[in-house]
């Protein structure tokens, strides 16, 4: 849609050559557009438990009323209840309306016209997106076997870098770090830049090599480390991340914050679900037997995956994914088409439940053969 000239120049031109991102429609649109009468969400790596036992009885005895009462601003309880799980002090954290808030919190802390920011070049796209719709440069390095390039990343920088995203456990790859590559990495910024190491599917590693990032913070006052209940915790409807770091440069960053923008009950659920260690364990429990089932199942079919850590994996397709999408989509299947990741005719398939995983079998298996593929 062309703008009347007068408001045309009042856009930058950072803003007239970024797209627009469309979401999907709701789920009850979408069954009718596809003529499926159940959806299996499969798309956006969702816990099909839902949120913990003890976050569902907090938000089912919440009170009415208090919903004309404005939330903390700050988060404070659950600031304080992060603080005492992992021995920091609470103003080492903000809360935010979802990581993607926290992602733009930071940006618009330590960038300025001019300067860029380093990450992979397929990967979680938002540290890209609020980069370049915010008129900031997004230098992108190439994944290297799946995974983050460390060598590639630091020589990607110039006097103007500023932050660097490293997305561990990557998504959509589920390649990592180890706690050696991340020391090292960080050695070599030497603090001289904001490394931001994104742990939104932590949760759900079990690999004791796995950097603990939290317990780096104090020897690395440079380093950030984002959360969020959306994955593990089952809250993604509530919208609730948070990040971590020095009170120092959590004191910068949250100058840029927004207020109020992280609503009470998403507050009190996340609060309560950190309380749950049971709902962590039955979600690596689903999480193991729905990667073995799936990929056991993914070699019958002849499909090259890629997986690691997480709770997806991703398949390569003899077709075009946004057909496959669409074809599934017919099925009652829903996945994420990964063209938009840069990876075209892959497909990143949420681990779920047994029922789930078996219709997307039965979905992908059933347009392969429509296909002449199988």
């Amino acid at each position: 849609m062309m703008l009347p000239p007068t408001l045309e120049k009042l856009v930058p031109d950072y803003i007239k050559r970024f797209e627009a991102y469309i979401p999907s429609k709701p789920d009850d649109e979408l069954r009718k557009i596809y003529g499926c009468s159940k959806l299996y969400r499969l798309n956006n790596n969702e816990n099909p438990l839902g949120p913990p036992e003890t976050a569902r009885r907090a938000i089912e005895a919440f009170p009415p009323a208090q919903a004309s009462v404005y939330p903390s601003g700050d988060a404070y309880h659950l600031r304080y209840r992060l603080a005492d799980i992992f021995g920091m002090h609470p103003d080492q954290f903000l809360v935010g309306n979802g990581a993607n808030e926290v992602i733009a919190f930071v940006i618009k802390a330590f960038c300025q016209q001019g300067d860029n920011i380093i990450t992979a070049d397929k990967t979680f796209a938002v540290y890209e997106w609020v980069a370049e719709f915010s008129g900031f440069e997004a230098r992108l390095v190439p994944l290297v076997d799946y995974g983050f390039d460390a060598r590639g990343m630091i020589d990607k920088i110039d006097e103007r870098t500023k932050i660097l995203f490293v997305c561990n456990p990557n998504n959509p790859t589920g390649s990592w770090w180890n706690e050696c590559t991340l020391r090292s990495f960080l050695d070599r910024i030497d603090g001289k830049r904001i490394v931001v190491v994104d742990e939104a599917y932590r949760e759900f590693v079990r690999n004791a090599d796995f950097p603990d990032s939290m317990a780096l913070i104090g020897k690395y006052p440079n380093l950030v480390v984002f959360r969020t209940f959306s994955k593990m915790y089952g809250l993604a409807g509530l919208r609730i991340g948070y990040l971590a770091g020095s009170k120092e440069v959590v004191d910068i960053i949250r100058r840029t914050c927004i207020v109020y923008s992280v609503n009470t009950l998403a507050q009190v659920g996340a609060f309560y679900a950190l309380a749950d260690r049971e709902h962590i364990a039955r979600t690596h429990e689903i999480v193991r037997a729905g990667k073995r089932f799936l990929l056991k199942e993914l070699d019958l079919m002849g499909l090259p995956y890629v997986h690691g850590e997480g709770n997806f994996v991703m398949a390569r397709l003899p077709m075009s994914d946004s057909l496959a999408y669409r074809k599934m989509m017919k099925r009652g299947v829903m996945v994420r088409a990964m063209t938009g990741f840069r990876f075209p005719n892959w497909i990143r398939i949420t681990v779920s439940h047994q029922e789930a995983l078996e219709a997307f079998v039965e979905a992908v298996s059933g347009i392969m053969k429509e296909n002449g593929e199988l």
